[in-house]
């Protein structure tokens, strides 16, 4: 029993290369042969990946086994695998249907296929090399699904952008790898994870402390990188021009690895306060900025695309705060969404034509007064605080899941806020006092969920010290700052014309990134 997990998660993976290997044989319009190959190793690999969680569920215990390469299956791993190999079915069926009639569908379905294999192989990895290899694997395979068709220029110049920051973050990653082994002398995974669980490094390593530190910020860094944060993100918001299954299965799953990678490391991260620091900082930032401009999109993709990047950004918050459990449930959540978004992008449009742009509540019918979203919002998080305590909630040892509820009670209380003015009902006290209430039942449920399903594989949030304690209070405040603009109108709509551009804009951060690299001269394999 404790091998059949490991060979049923390694089945996974294999049936994505396979397909691979058939469609490479039929790379023309309408390849039978090729189709019926992605689509029948898609549901092999669901219908595998469930029984190895359910077998994992049975066993109880994270299991280990070096079969045709190694793996380490845990809770979390099993739950990666599961979630990719359910959206590269769901991606693969739509891409038959979509690309139908394409010189060079038999071609796409390969490229898919083992950007599949390549993701399964990344979240089941059992040791460094392996690891190292299936991330850098994945980012290959994915260029050549965003520069499949190479009249398209743009899409060109923003997959060599992509070409740079990926090989940035190998670079990253490998060092990391290096320094891991170096630390606690072992390639293997649940080595690693086991002596970082114990707080420290294995066999007395000279200066153990500071490899550890050192690989923790060249984690955190590959995971930057990687999640398309600020300033690097650009090139998620301009490869638009991909085929829309391409586009559902960066953003709902490639651009999570940095996330994930971060999660499988997490007793190590633990170790290096500094790295967990670096995300918390560098995620608040893009998550700010992301939300912000996202609100002055017009194109349905491109706010996807600024979507994306924010909510990176607010998991990897979570990351750096050590809200594991939490960022686990995000890239789940996230990944489920996003798709739905992307792969229903033109219904979208007809959506958005009668709903009208996101945020623009000022000048509007239901443009709530800024007193009373205050006073919404001060009821919420009265009646947030108080349940949470009452659940046994301490200011200072769970300020990490205290901070991050404060948040999404801030971001619902706007809401409730609205539809008070355009339906006026029970009195807005209440209403807050009920979001407060709910909204912090439901996210203490939820966490409570997440911990009981990835306590075993994941640590649980350390105590933040007088620095940490200052670093979340900041990010909280920022978020207030950014729902409070969004109130009084200044990101919706009635913004300073100049900083209306520039906001629109990004503030050119991708443009100065342009002129560093030179994205323009890229060519499609990613050279100059």
């Amino acid at each position: 029993m404790s091998s059949l997990a490991p060979l049923l998660a390694l089945a996974a993976p294999l049936s994505f290369a396979a397909a691979a290997a058939v469609a490479a044989t039929q790379p023309g319009r309408r390849p039978v042969r090729a189709l019926a190959a992605g689509e029948l190793a898609s549901v092999a690999a669901l219908c595998a990946s469930v029984l190895a969680v359910l077998v994992l569920l049975v066993g109880g215990a994270p299991v280990d086994a070096t079969l045709a390469l190694p793996v380490h299956l845990d809770a979390l791993s099993a739950t990666m695998l599961l979630l990719v190999s359910f959206l590269g079915t769901v991606i693969v069926r739509f891409s038959r249907n979509y690309l139908d009639g394409d010189g060079r569908q038999g071609l796409f379905t390969a490229w898919l296929s083992l950007t599949l294999a390549a993701i399964a192989t990344l979240v089941i990895a059992g040791n460094l090399i392996l690891l190292v290899g299936a991330w850098i694997g994945t980012s290959l395979a994915l260029h050549k699904l965003l520069a499949f068709y190479p009249e398209r220029r743009l899409a060109f110049a923003a997959a060599g952008k992509k070409f740079i920051t990926a090989r940035i973050g190998d670079v990253c990653l490998i060092g990391a790898a290096v320094l891991l082994y170096l630390a606690f002398g072992s390639t293997e995974i649940a080595v690693i994870l086991n002596a970082a669980e114990t707080g420290g490094a294995a066999g007395g390593a000279a200066g153990g402390a500071g490899l550890v530190t050192a690989a923790g910020l060249l984690i955190a860094l590959a995971a930057l990188l990687k999640s398309a944060q600020f300033p690097t993100h650009g090139w998620l918001l301009e490869v638009m021009e991909t085929p829309t299954p391409v586009s559902a299965l960066l953003h709902a799953g490639i651009v999570n690895a940095g996330g994930f990678l971060v999660l499988r490391f997490a007793d190590v991260m633990v170790l290096a306060t500094g790295a967990l620091g670096l995300l918390a900082v560098v995620g608040a930032v893009t998550a700010l900025i992301g939300s912000a401009v996202m609100l002055r999109q017009t194109s349905v993709k491109v706010s996807l695309a600024w979507s994306t990047v924010a909510q990176m950004g607010f998991m990897l918050v979570q990351c750096g705060f050590g809200a594991f459990w939490l960022a686990a449930l995000h890239i789940v959540a996230h990944s489920l969404y996003k798709a739905h978004a992307f792969l229903a992008s033109g219904s979208a449009v007809d959506l958005a034509r009668v709903a009208g742009p996101a945020g623009a509540f000022a000048g509007s019918a239901s443009a709530p007064s800024f007193r009373t979203f205050v006073a919404a919002l001060i009821v919420a998080l009265a009646a947030a605080f108080a349940l949470a305590t009452v659940a046994g909630l301490s200011p200072v040892e769970d300020a990490s899941e205290l901070a991050l509820g404060a948040i999404l009670v801030m971001a619902l209380a706007i809401l409730v806020t609205r539809q008070s003015s355009v339906r006026p009902g029970a009195p807005l006290i209440l209403k807050s006092a009920l979001l407060g209430g709910g909204v912090t039942a439901a996210y203490l449920a939820l966490h409570a969920g997440s911990a009981w399903v990835m306590g075993a594989a994941l640590p649980a949030p350390p105590v933040p010290g007088p620095v940490g304690l200052f670093l979340q209070a900041s990010i909280v405040l920022g978020f207030l700052a950014l729902t409070v603009a969004q109130v009084c109108g200044r990101l919706g709509g009635a913004a300073p014309a100049g900083f209306a551009v520039h906001l629109a804009n990004g503030f050119y951060a991708n443009a100065w990134f342009d002129r560093i690299v030179g994205s323009y001269r890229l060519t499609g394999n990613g050279s100059r």
